[in-house]
C-alpha cells in the first residue's frame, strides 16, 4: 500500500481558512480577467478605429480600455495582500503548531539531527510548505478561472477557435507542469538535503570555529561547506532548466493558439460569419490568457518542493513509521507506562523501566524510587546510557519497558541537559526562562548557589549583560553553572542534572555537586545528578553504577544494567571495580594538579 501523502497531513497544521483562499482566488480572477478584458477590448478598439467611425461610437471602448488597465494594477495588488495574508498565517500557525508538537511528543526524532538540519526544517522546510497555497493552489484556481472565461469569450465569436484555444491551454496547463514536476522530483529532493547541510557547514563554522582552528579542521569544514553548496547551485542550475523548459512550452503553445484562431478566423470572415473586427478579438485575445498558465509549471514545483519539505517536517511528528505511535491531538505526548502504582511520598518510580531509542535498548531494568529531599547519582563511563535514563525518567523518552509513574510525572520532571540552550538575550531573562516571576534578587541567590557570584559582579550590566546567541561568548564552564542555576529557579519537584561538572576543574565541580545535593534537600525536591566522575558522588543517599557485560564479537552491545548501587561509602568499601575507578580518578586528578603547579623546591 501506498504511503499518505505527506502534504495531507501537514496541511491541516496550517489552519488555513479557505474563505481567504476562495477570496485571494476571486481577486486574481479578477486581475487576470481584466487583463483579458484588456486585450480583447485594445484589439476590438483599434480594429474598429482603422474603419474611422464616428468618435462617440469608440467612447465606451475607450473607456473600458482604461478602466482594465487600471483595474488590472489595483486588483493584483489586493490579490497579492491577500494571498500573501494566507500565506503568512499559515506559516506562523504551523511552525507554532510545529513547536508545539516537538514539545509535547518525545525527542526521538529530534535529537538524532543536526541542529542545522532541525534549524533547516523549521525555518526553509515550513516556509515550502507555507508557499503550496500562495504559489500553487491559488494560482491553479485562477488558471482554471480565467481559462475557461476565455475560453468562452473566444467562442462566442468562432467556436472552432475556443476549442483550439482551450486545447493549446490544457498543451501549457497540464502537460508542461506534469513535465516540470517529473523532472523536479529528484531536483527538489536533492535540493532540500543540499540546503540543509549547507544550513548545518555554517552553523558549525559560526558556533565552533575557535575550536575547528585550534585542531587544525577549518579548512576541511570548509571545503564540505563550497562542495555543500555547489551541490545546492547544481540542484538550482536543473531547476532553471526544468523552468526554462516550461516556458518554452507555454511560448509554443501561444503561438500556436494565434496562429490557428488566424488560420481559422480568416474564412469566416471571407464566409460573413465572422465580421473583421470580431477578427482581432479572436487573435489578439489568446495573448493575454496564457498570462494565467504561465504560472502552472512553477505551480506544480512548487507542490512538489512543499511534499519534500512535509515529507522531512512530518518525519518530526508523532505516528511516522519508525516513530513513536500517535497520539491524539493537540496532546502529542506518549501516554504514561503503565504498571503498579509509587508507594505513597514518591514523587517518581521506574520499575523494571528500560531506556532507548526505537532501534536499541540502552539500559535495561531499573529501579528506583525518588522520594522529596533524595539524592541519587547515576555513575558509569561515558556512552553506558546515563544521558538515556534521565530522558525517560524525564519523560522526554517513552520506556521501552517497565513503567516511569508518579506526581512529578504529571507536574514535571525538569532534565537539565549537558548541553543545554543558552538564549540571546540577558542574564536574567535566561534565568527567566525557568520561571517567569524570577526576581532580581531570586537571580543573584542562584548565581551565587553555583559560584557565579564573582562572575556576575564582572559583566558590565550585571543581570542586563547580553549574552551571545546560545551562549558564545561564555566559557563552557559558566555555561554549565548558568544551566544548573536556571534549574534552581524552577519549579519542578524532580530535578534531573546530566554532567553538571562537565568543564570545571574538579574543587569547583565537586563543591558545585554538593550544592545541588543541599539545595535538593533544603526545598524538598528530588535529585538525580549523572556523573562520570565518582569523587563527588560521596553527598548521595544511593549511587546506581552503570555498566555492560561481555559482548561477543560482530554482536550489538548488550543494554547496560545497574551493576552495582548503595552509598558511595559502602560501594567504595565492598565494590573492588568502584573503588579501583575512584582511586584512579583522583591519582589522575593530583597528576594533573602537580603539572598545573609543579613543586618550585622539586
Amino acid at each position: 500500500m501506498s504511503s499518505p501523502d505527506p502534504l495531507r497531513r501537514v496541511l491541516p497544521l496550517l489552519e488555513v481558512r479557505w474563505s481567504r483562499v476562495v477570496r485571494a482566488v476571486a481577486l486574481g480572477t479578477l486581475a487576470l480577467g481584466f487583463a483579458v478584458g484588456l486585450s480583447a477590448t485594445a484589439a476590438w478598439l483599434i480594429a474598429r478605429a482603422s474603419q474611422m467611425p464616428p468618435v462617440l461610437q469608440l467612447s465606451v471602448a475607450v473607456v473600458a480600455v482604461r478602466a482594465f488597465g487600471t483595474g488590472r494594477g489595483v486588483l493584483r495588488y489586493l490579490e497579492r495582500l491577500a494571498s500573501h495574508d494566507v500565506a503568512l498565517r499559515g506559516m506562523a500557525a504551523l511552525r507554532a503548531n510545529l513547536y508545539d508538537a516537538l514539545a509535547r511528543g518525545p525527542v526521538t526524532r529530534v535529537i538524532a539531527l543536526r541542529r542545522g538540519d532541525l534549524l533547516a526544517r523549521v525555518g526553509a522546510d515550513v516556509d515550502a510548505v507555507g508557499d503550496v497555497v500562495v504559489r500553487a493552489l491559488i494560482p491553479a484556481g485562477v488558471a482554471v478561472c480565467v481559462g475557461l472565461g476565455s475560453v468562452v469569450l473566444v467562442g462566442v465569436f468562432l467556436p472552432a477557435a475556443g476549442l483550439t484555444l482551450l486545447g493549446c491551454l490544457l498543451l501549457t496547463g497540464v502537460l508542461a507542469p506534469w513535465l516540470a514536476s517529473r523532472s523536479a522530483a529528484s531536483v527538489e529532493a536533492r535540493g532540500a538535503q543540499a540546503r540543509a547541510e549547507v544550513t548545518t557547514r555554517t552553523l558549525e563554522l559560526l558556533d565552533d570555529g575557535q575550536q575547528l582552528r585550534v585542531a587544525g579542521r577549518t579548512a576541511e569544514r570548509l571545503g564540505a561547506l563550497r562542495a555543500a553548496d555547489a551541490r545546492l547551485t547544481r540542484s538550482t542550475d536543473d531547476g532553471a532548466r526544468i523552468s526554462g523548459t516550461s516556458a518554452a512550452i507555454d511560448a509554443g503553445a501561444q503561438t500556436l493558439a494565434v496562429l490557428c484562431s488566424l488560420l481559422l478566423g480568416i474564412p469566416a470572415v471571407a464566409a460573413g460569419t465572422l465580421a473583421p473586427v470580431e477578427l482581432a478579438v479572436v487573435v489578439l485575445t489568446p495573448l493575454a490568457v496564457f498570462e494565467a498558465t504561465s504560472t502552472l509549471p512553477a505551480a506544480a514545483v512548487q507542490l512538489r518542493r512543499s511534499r519534500v519539505a512535509a515529507g522531512r517536517l512530518v518525519a518530526l511528528l508523532p505516528g511516522t513509521p519508525d516513530g513513536p505511535a500517535a497520539a491524539p491531538a493537540p496532546d502529542l505526548a506518549p501516554e504514561p507506562a503503565s504498571g503498579p502504582a509509587p508507594e505513597p511520598g514518591v514523587l517518581l518510580s521506574l520499575r523494571g523501566a528500560t531506556a532507548g531509542w526505537p532501534d536499541r535498548a540502552v539500559v535495561a531494568e531499573v529501579d528506583l524510587d525518588l522520594r522529596a529531599g533524595s539524592v541519587v547519582a547515576v555513575a558509569g563511563p561515558s556512552g553506558v546510557g546515563k544521558t538515556t535514563l534521565l530522558l525517560t525518567a524525564a519523560g522526554l523518552l517513552p520506556p521501552r519497558a517497565g513503567s516511569v509513574r508518579g506526581p512529578a510525572r504529571d507536574t514535571g520532571a525538569l532534565f537539565v541537559a549537558e548541553d543545554g540552550h543558552l538564549f540571546g538575550t540577558t542574564v536574567l531573562e535566561n534565568l527567566r526562562v525557568a520561571r517567569a516571576d524570577v526576581s532580581e534578587d531570586d537571580a543573584r541567590t542562584a548565581l551565587g548557589a553555583v559560584g557565579l557570584d564573582a562572575w556576575l559582579a564582572g559583566l558590565p550590566d550585571g543581570l542586563e549583560t547580553l549574552l551571545g546567541t546560545d551562549g558564545a561568548d561564555v566559557s563552557g564552564g559558566e555555561r554549565r553553572r548558568l544551566l544548573v542555576a536556571r534549574a534552581l529557579l524552577a519549579p519542578a519537584p524532580v530535578l534531573l542534572v546530566d554532567e553538571p561538572a562537565e568543564h570545571l576543574d574538579a574543587t569547583t565541580a565537586d563543591e558545585l555537586v554538593r550544592t545541588l545535593a543541599e539545595r535538593a534537600r533544603a526545598t524538598g525536591r528530588a535529585f538525580v545528578v549523572a556523573s562520570h566522575r565518582l569523587t563527588p558522588l560521596g553527598v548521595a543517599d544511593e549511587v546506581l553504577l552503570l555498566g555492560r557485560g561481555d559482548t561477543a564479537d560482530g554482536a550489538a552491545p548488550a543494554p547496560a544494567r545497574v551493576v552495582a548501587r548503595g552509598a558511595h561509602a559502602e560501594l567504595l568499601a565492598h565494590d573492588a571495580g568502584y573503588a579501583w575507578s575512584a582511586a584512579q580518578e583522583q591519582a589522575q586528578e593530583h597528576a594533573e594538579e602537580q603539572a598545573a603547579h609543579p613543586d618550585p623546591a622539586g
